[in-house]
């Protein structure tokens, strides 16, 4: 009997240490921006825009389009939800290389959520699964803190998809998500959330999503969408929200 119950404070030990390795391995992403930052071929082979790079066409591109969006916004920090309008239409590029954008800026912060379960993005920045968004919807003992993570590139957070697979558009609408938000803005005045969700026309994801933001941008792959597709995509969104589209080759 005594060897049983050394078995099982062994068992419990092994457990425990394994809680504190994978607590102490999240911490430690968390904290790599104060670590390293990606190389420019790290970020060129990421596809994320930086001061130095060769095409400075596509940097001045979203420089053009996060000054009108502050514009619009009058200088006060806002939540934006990115959508394609269809499948691979590069709705995470762009979702990214926004948030990138801010982030030159030393007086402000971005946060991307990854909100897309079906084709998360997540994996550009991180390399393993770690828990985020969807475990965050979850499971109420998760704190915000515990799912933003460094990315390498200065004043850039990610918040990952997550591990859990068992949500789905039910959660959206829950206090969770609420409390989610409201959270993400509202605790510093500097930050710029950015929401980066499915396509319009797979899910109703995008649609329930945009109530919690304050504007809607819609990416329009090149040559994949017709007109009554653009047009049924716009329709989902208020007028007020929707602050225009980005065609995207």
């Amino acid at each position: 009997m005594d060897s049983d119950h050394k078995s099982t404070e062994q068992q419990f030990s092994l457990v425990q240490q394994a809680a504190a390795q994978d607590q102490l391995s999240r911490q430690r992403i968390r904290e790599m921006a104060d670590i390293f930052r990606l190389t420019d071929d790290d970020l060129d082979e990421k596809r994320i825009i930086y001061p130095r790079m060769r095409d400075k066409r596509i940097l001045n591109i979203f420089r053009d389009i996060r000054t009108k969006l502050i514009e619009k916004a009058d200088g006060k920090n806002f939540t934006l939800m990115v959508a394609s309008v269809c499948e691979e239409g590069g709705a995470s590029f762009t979702s990214a290389n926004l948030a990138a954008s801010i982030a030159l800026d030393q007086g402000k912060t971005a946060l991307v959520v990854d909100c897309n379960l079906y084709s998360p993005a997540s994996e550009q920045f991180l390399d393993a699964d770690q828990i985020g968004f969807s475990d965050f919807l979850e499971n109420p003992s998760i704190s915000i803190e515990e799912v933003i993570y460094a990315t390498g590139v200065p004043r850039l957070r990610l918040i990952p998809i997550g591990k859990s697979a068992d949500i789905g558009p039910e959660y959206y609408t829950s206090y969770r998500m609420r409390q989610f938000i409201e959270e993400l803005s509202g605790r510093y005045s500097d930050r710029y959330v950015i929401l980066d969700v499915p396509p319009v026309s797979s899910t109703a994801d995008a649609r329930i999503l945009s109530e919690y933001c304050d504007y809607v941008l819609l990416v329009v792959p090149y040559g994949k969408v017709t007109k009554d597709q653009l047009q049924r995509a716009i329709g989902n969104f208020p007028e007020d929200k929707l602050v225009g589209m980005i065609f995207n080759n």
